[in-house]
């Protein structure tokens, strides 16, 4: 059962069952990756089941994530996505359907080369200032962003999350939480950007005349932007640990945590069909 998250109350959600007439007319699935996805950095067995399941019914799944463009090189080739957005946007991982993927980027060769620098130096800044402050181990695969580790293998209070954001953001750059990581970057591709620009990219059609008609399903405060956008957005249930930092809350939330909340979500879809 998905539930509509009418208030962010901190004990839980008020939920009401989501009518399936409601995604009658879905064309698709967006979705974030980690615990969203995945649980403990691994793709979770009821998400697995449930990719399976769109894809054999022919509804195309794009994911848009926070790592990086090594890490998700694998999954975009073993997974039955139609794309991985990686970096929050900077970089499009496409299966060509002959064992390969095309990749491209949001941002031309040149702007990528001169940002590395800034890059640097922006981590080197939040390492000296911020205690216990780590890069992310996934930071070698990255190419346009740098990442904090704040709870994958590695852990930051909400005060540290806080310094490390206030950090990134003076130095100019754009600054979210996810899951596991604080991510920083230079640009202004984001999660909804990297939504707009696969419509085109995949279908040749606009994002915005059929938004609506599009699940987008997350877990964490990065998530925000794409919640406000999509009239169909989801939480999976442990989109609660953020409750006390969410600003924008998605329409419906899952009973189910990680990838059981995105198989309750597949599931809906699939019986609206």
């Amino acid at each position: 059962m998905i539930g509509s998250a009418s208030a962010p109350h901190l004990d839980g959600c008020q939920s009401q069952p989501l009518h399936t007439a409601a995604l009658a007319g879905v064309l698709g699935v967006m979705t974030d990756i980690d615990d969203t996805l995945t649980a403990d950095g691994r793709l979770d067995p009821p998400a697995a089941e449930a990719l399976a399941a769109l894809h054999a019914a022919g509804v195309p799944v794009i994911a848009i994530t926070g790592r990086p463009q090594g890490w998700s090189e694998p999954f975009a080739l073993q997974w039955p996505l139609r794309a991985i957005v990686a970096e929050n946007g900077a970089v499009a991982l496409i299966p060509d359907g002959r064992g390969g993927l095309q990749i491209e980027y949001a941002q031309d060769a040149a702007t990528r080369a001169a940002n590395a620098l800034r890059l640097q130096a922006a981590a080197a800044r939040v390492l000296r200032a911020v205690p216990g402050a780590r890069l992310a181990t996934d930071s070698p695969g990255r190419v346009t962003d740098i990442a904090i580790d704040h709870s994958e293998f590695n852990h930051l209070d909400d005060a540290a999350i806080a310094q490390v954001v206030a950090l990134l953001r003076e130095d100019g750059l754009t600054a979210t939480v996810s899951s596991i990581h604080v991510n920083g970057w230079f640009g202004t591709h984001t999660k909804l950007s990297a939504a707009h620009w696969m419509l085109q990219r995949l279908f040749g059609r606009a994002l915005a005349p059929e938004q609506h008609r599009w699940v987008y399903v997350g877990d964490s405060t990065n998530d925000q932007a794409m919640f406000g956008a999509f009239p169909l957005s989801v939480g999976v249930a442990n989109l609660m640990r953020f409750a006390p930092q969410l600003h924008t809350w998605p329409a419906f939330i899952t009973q189910g945590e990680r990838g059981a909340g995105f198989a309750e979500v597949a599931q809906a879809v699939l019986a609206a069909r």
